[in-house]
């Protein structure tokens, strides 16, 4: 077994997270794929790769669940290649219609959850002095959005986050980097109705709206060694929506 091609990713049940594991997989990583509710999603991932994909139920809002899934990653694979934050939460609300709680349990998930992750890995990347910590953000995280201001403080705080990590661990040779995607086909844009994702796609510069893979195939080149020399990103892939 290549210890070297591991990756652990959150958010493996989404339809960008699903998407980020099957193209690790298709170059030869073995994954293990954190979800929380939706087990049809990881049990076909499953079923089609057997041999490299390792679903681990956990709630990403507890810190007891959280400590557990960094404990079975790292018995299975002592040496962390890679992390890809995918998993998120969304709250579309009016900030006076939103309550503490919803603050608290949606930073959990977007933020605490990595933070807590990262450094249960670390030991593990510092000892290899090497290791790529991909954070999936969001355009809102960099321009904010209506409505939706907790999710998109809670990006943005991911963003500092791992700005501040690729100065802190630049010297043990980790990179970190953030994907910000713009609107891409999956759940979380069900509540918008048909007219205003045309109108989304109408004022995308390219055309359409995106595709899972549009992420995935970004997040594979940043966890490659072709990107050993870009750390502290933030890359946005939205077709030039937030422009």
């Amino acid at each position: 077994m290549n210890l070297l091609k591991t990756v652990l990713i959150t958010g493996a049940s989404g339809a960008i997270g699903g998407a980020i594991a099957e193209k690790f997989i298709g170059d030869g990583y073995f994954v293990v794929g954190q979800y929380n509710t939706d087990e049809n999603s990881v049990k076909a991932l499953k079923n089609k790769f057997p041999d490299r994909f390792f679903p681990f139920r956990a709630d990403l809002k507890r810190d007891e669940d959280r400590i557990l899934l960094t404990k079975y990653f790292k018995k299975n694979f002592p040496r962390a290649g890679a992390f890809v934050h995918c998993a998120g939460t969304d709250l579309y609300k009016l900030v006076q219609e939103t309550d503490a709680k919803e603050l608290d349990e949606l930073f959990a998930v977007n933020f605490r959850s990595a933070f807590t992750i990262v450094k249960d890995l670390l030991p593990s990347m510092i000892s290899y002095k090497s290791g790529k910590i991909i954070f999936i953000t969001s355009v809102w995280g960099k321009v904010g959005a209506a409505m939706e201001s907790v999710y998109s403080s809670s990006k943005s705080a991911l963003s500092a986050f791992a700005k501040s990590l690729a100065k802190e661990l630049g010297p043990s040779g980790i990179t970190v980097n953030c994907v910000c995607p713009g609107v891409i086909e999956s759940p979380m844009n069900a509540r918008f109705s048909e007219e205003e994702m045309n109108n989304l796609k109408n004022s995308t510069p390219l055309g359409r709206i995106g595709k899972p893979s549009d992420v995935a195939e970004l997040c594979l080149f940043l966890a490659s060694d072709k990107a050993d020399f870009i750390t502290g990103a933030e890359i946005v892939v939205d077709g030039g929506f937030s422009l």
